[in-house]
């Protein structure tokens, strides 16, 4: 979930210069070298975020299918995978620093980023966000569906049973949420990068650039619904929200935890009291 937030807000932090230049005319003022800095932090964080969608969407998965392997699972494992996913992404931009981004349009005075490419070097761009639209989108969203497909399976089970239906339905509007969301947002940018390229090869001309700009908003948007929609799915996430805006460390959440449960409710005093000498609550 952590590394789901960081993607997420190394995504957003460049979203302002790329609105920037859309409000100057398509017209980037700011030098080829900050233009290949923010396609890639843009593309490379995007697919960050897609990547740890799909391992979030594995572990619930995990969560809800075998619950009692959850006790076993390794910290290691976790923290392995997460760095795997960042160098792995960030070592697939290294190409997009190797063409020029920045391209002057002389007719219209204006120097564009990443929106035109030179005939010399289309192919390398078609080949790289062509392989990048299959493997950092339609993989990991192959790998979404059929997770919380079979989780919505898994959950459906047992919704006769009074004492748990009500939370079960609540987590199948939760997962059917999160899924929608992940598509609506992510599909038309990674279909329009992917119907692009292929025109750019075949040399058709192509005319949909405004609803590609449309698509990048909503893979934009993502980003910034994210934190909101975990929040209510996970409680440890919340609760870790919690605790940080009061002030609290991990150490002193569970003593006030440990302190709580060592308490004896008095009903003639109407107070409480400590089971052990020696234990009392905690305040932040």
């Amino acid at each position: 979930m952590a590394n789901l937030a960081l993607a997420d807000l190394l995504f957003v932090i460049w979203v302002p210069l790329k609105i920037s230049y859309h409000l100057n005319g398509n017209n980037w003022i700011y030098g080829d070298g900050l233009c290949k800095v923010l396609v890639a932090f843009f593309y490379g964080n995007m697919y960050c975020s897609i990547a740890f969608i799909a391992c979030i969407s594995v572990q619930r998965y995990w969560a809800v299918v075998f619950p009692m392997s959850q006790k076993q699972r390794s910290t290691l494992l976790a923290v392995s995978i997460s760095v795997t996913i960042w160098v792995l992404v960030w070592l697939s931009t290294i190409p997009l620093y190797l063409y020029d981004q920045d391209v002057n349009i002389s007719n219209m005075e204006i120097r564009t980023c990443h929106d035109v490419t030179r005939p010399s070097q289309k192919t390398i761009a078609a080949g790289y966000f062509l392989a990048m639209g299959t493997l950092g989108f339609v993989g990991p969203s192959v790998v979404c569906i059929m997770s919380y497909v079979l989780m919505l399976k898994a959950l459906r089970n047992n919704m006769g049973d009074p004492t748990i239906a009500k939370k079960r339905r609540k987590a199948v509007v939760l997962i059917i949420t999160v899924l929608v969301m992940f598509l609506v947002c992510f599909t038309p940018s990674n279909i329009m990068l992917l119907v692009h390229y292929i025109l750019l090869l075949g040399e058709a001309v192509d005319n949909l650039y405004g609803f590609y700009i449309t698509t990048l908003c909503l893979a934009s948007l993502n980003s910034c619904l994210d934190p909101f929609v975990y929040y209510f799915i996970s409680e440890d996430f919340r609760e870790h929200v919690k605790n940080t805006f009061l002030c609290r460390s991990q150490r002193t959440v569970e003593r006030n935890k440990v302190s709580f449960s060592a308490l004896k409710f008095s009903k003639k005093s109407n107070t409480y009291t400590s089971s052990t000498p020696h234990t009392q609550s905690t305040e932040c």
